[in-house]
């Protein structure tokens, strides 16, 4: 038992369940081999280790395997032309 009065197993289940450091861009980093060695390590136990990260990690495969398998198409000439008039018509916008 733990001060809280808790199975010592399941804080140890919450604190693996809310200890994810890893953020969607670092799984989107590691699918595409982008991230480096260090980062790779810590991932790599928390995919292990977290259910959480393994399922988001999961998903964003998924996506990327579904978007990988299917036949783009090109826009419509009308929405070519629409984006083109907004970009000349659209008023500059400063940065300072």
């Amino acid at each position: 038992m733990c001060a809280s009065g808790e199975p010592a197993h399941i804080i140890g289940n919450l604190k693996l369940l809310f200890m994810a450091n890893s953020t969607l861009e670092d799984l989107l980093l590691y699918m595409y081999n982008e991230s480096n060695l260090s980062q790779n390590t810590r991932i790599e136990k928390e995919l292990k280790e977290n259910w959480t990260v393994r399922e988001k990690y999961n998903v964003l495969k998924e996506s990327f395997e579904r978007l990988s398998q299917m036949t783009l198409q090109s826009p419509r000439q009308q929405t070519i032309d629409a984006i083109l008039r907004y970009a000349c018509c659209a008023p500059e916008v400063s940065l300072q």
